[in-house]
């Protein structure tokens, strides 16, 4: 994915939310500093924070909060990473070890917590009712998405609904949030598209993640900043593995839910040999373009403009991503 012509079109607003998160990491506390240095430092796309900032701009947004707006959900993402690295016992994230792996789960998940604080000091400070709600929803969401992860953990009986009832709370409100924030922002008393951009950012925010699912079985350790097969060895039952359940041979069935009830590696080149073949790639790859689709349709009334343009190459381009 061409990250960097996407976000060409904000560079000034991008940066601007680099300066505000560093800024607002800043503490009196040596290791919350540390720790966020170190976050800071490992990088990855911001996705979401961009999102927030071109809707903002497609929905005629021309003022400043939408950076401050833009740091608040990149500080709540991060913050679910670093609970999510000590749930799922991660060692590497984006190449990097995870905080936890480097200074323990303790201080993973109290870094995590000053994280969602400080998200909602800054919300507060926006002075907004409209975002105050839409960032709290996303984040109450948001934890019942790693609820109902947990449940469904070593289950191999998880449903393909079930599954894609957890991608939306888990990754795409986020993505959903981002854009409907964005729009809320340039929304006037005589047009208001907030709804529409909503629903980009949740189809969006889907298909990436199921993007994820497909290269969590073909992708490159080196590219993706983690192992291969991680979400096996936690034990999670995503699409690929659901389709493959319930298209392959009994044999092939009995293989992945006994690898999925015990996070089993030991054969995982027969796994992948067998997700393969099964469809259960290629059927996850199918619901991703559907799913990019309904993402682009949702943009239909967005009146033309460069930054509607980049949100159509976004959605079009993430399906591309190998990493």
């Amino acid at each position: 994915m061409d990250f960097k012509a996407i976000s060409s079109n904000v560079a000034d607003d991008f940066e601007a939310v680099n300066r505000f998160i560093q800024h607002h990491l800043d503490t009196d506390v040596p290791l919350i500093r540390e720790v966020g240095e170190y976050i800071i430092q490992s990088g990855g796309k911001r996705l979401r924070p961009l999102v927030c900032l071109l809707c903002a701009r497609a929905a005629g947004y021309s003022g400043d909060k939408h950076v401050n707006v833009a740091a608040v959900i990149e500080l709540l993402h991060t913050a679910t990473l670093l609970h999510d690295d000590v749930v799922d016992e991660s060692g590497l994230r984006r190449g990097r070890p995870t905080v936890n792996a480097v200074w323990g789960n303790a201080a993973s998940v109290l870094v995590g917590d000053f994280l969602i604080s400080r998200s909602f000091q800054l919300m507060v400070a926006l002075e907004d009712q409209r975002l105050l709600e839409i960032l709290s929803l996303s984040t109450n969401t948001i934890s019942e998405g790693e609820v109902l992860q947990l449940i469904n953990c070593r289950d191999p009986d998880t449903s393909e609904d079930s599954y894609m009832r957890v991608i939306h709370h888990k990754t795409a409100k986020m993505f959903e949030s981002a854009a409907e924030t964005g729009a809320v922002l340039g929304a006037t008393e005589g047009w208001d598209q907030a709804e529409a951009f909503a629903t980009f950012g949740r189809h969006l925010g889907i298909a990436f993640q199921l993007v994820d699912d497909v290269l969590d079985y073909q992708g490159d350790v080196e590219e993706l900043g983690k192992n291969v097969g991680d979400d096996l060895a936690e034990g999670k039952p995503t699409l690929p593995l659901i389709h493959t359940i319930r298209n392959g041979s009994p044999e092939q069935a009995k293989l992945i839910k006994d690898a999925i009830r015990t996070g089993g590696l030991d054969r995982l080149q027969d796994i992948i040999h067998i997700v393969r073949d099964s469809g259960g790639l290629s059927h996850t790859v199918a619901v991703a373009e559907q799913q990019t689709r309904l993402a682009l349709a949702a943009l239909e009334t967005v009146p033309e403009s460069r930054y509607k343009e980049a949100l159509q190459t976004l959605a079009l381009e993430s399906l591309k991503r190998t990493h």
